[in-house]
């Protein structure tokens, strides 16, 4: 039997690379703005709960879609987002938690990711005052690993500024990206996001120093899921 080059390419594009990982490290949290004069008891805060790349990359590369759970006394609690940012904004009084649930692309996992999110409107010290004009700011960093992704994965990533990929050996030749994908990856700006200069430098040399040393643990926790 003669296999066609369409076959071929195919089969390409869904081989498995044996003992490589890429990763995709993410943030996610919540920005809160209290309303100061124009707050009233059941609306004091407008904030905003988001995924995103550690320095405010795209996300989309790999993410599919982003479902926020919100508390059972909002209207429609359970929203999901199709398309970055991947970010959902309300208004309330309340703190709670929200659980997050990321759905990647076929290629890139069958399973979904849950975290969760407590929800901040007030500052951790108690001394605190609130303010108009600085938001409460509460993120967690994380670092999604995919073990074995396939060929094609590989290639339509490796260039792209979210996601952490290792140096194939020499020689080794990778399947071609589909126009179409490289094109997506020009669709979207991160630096657009009004909210960016509120968010956390996680590349700062202190907290690469405090997730280095709890990375291998994240990293065995998170395979679980994948």
């Amino acid at each position: 039997m003669v296999r066609s080059s369409d076959d071929n390419e195919k089969k390409s594009l869904v081989k498995k690379l044996k003992d490589v990982e890429i990763s995709v490290p993410i943030v996610y949290g919540n920005v809160a703005f209290w309303l100061g004069k124009k707050a009233s008891e059941y609306q004091s805060h407008k904030w905003t709960v988001y995924v995103r790349g550690a320095t405010n990359e795209d996300l989309s590369v790999v993410v599919k879609r982003v479902v926020f759970q919100l508390h059972s006394s909002f209207n429609n609690p359970i929203r999901a987002v199709e398309s970055p940012p991947f970010e959902l904004s309300e208004s309330g009084w309340g703190e709670f938690e929200i659980a997050i649930t990321l759905h990647f692309h076929t290629d890139v996992s069958d399973k979904p990711l849950h975290l969760y999110h407590h929800l901040k409107l007030y500052p951790e010290d108690d001394s605190g005052s609130l303010s108009v004009k600085k938001p409460v700011v509460v993120e967690s960093y994380d670092e999604v690993v995919f073990a074995e992704p396939s060929e094609g994965l590989f290639a339509r990533v490796q260039n792209h500024p979210a996601v952490i990929v290792p140096r194939l050996p020499a020689g080794f030749s990778l399947p071609p990206v589909p126009a179409e994908d490289a094109d997506k990856r020009k669709r979207v700006d991160p630096k657009d996001n009004p909210l960016t200069q509120w968010f956390t430098n996680f590349s700062e040399a202190d907290e690469l120093l405090k997730l280095a040393a709890a990375r291998q643990q994240v990293t065995m926790n998170l395979c679980i899921f994948i």
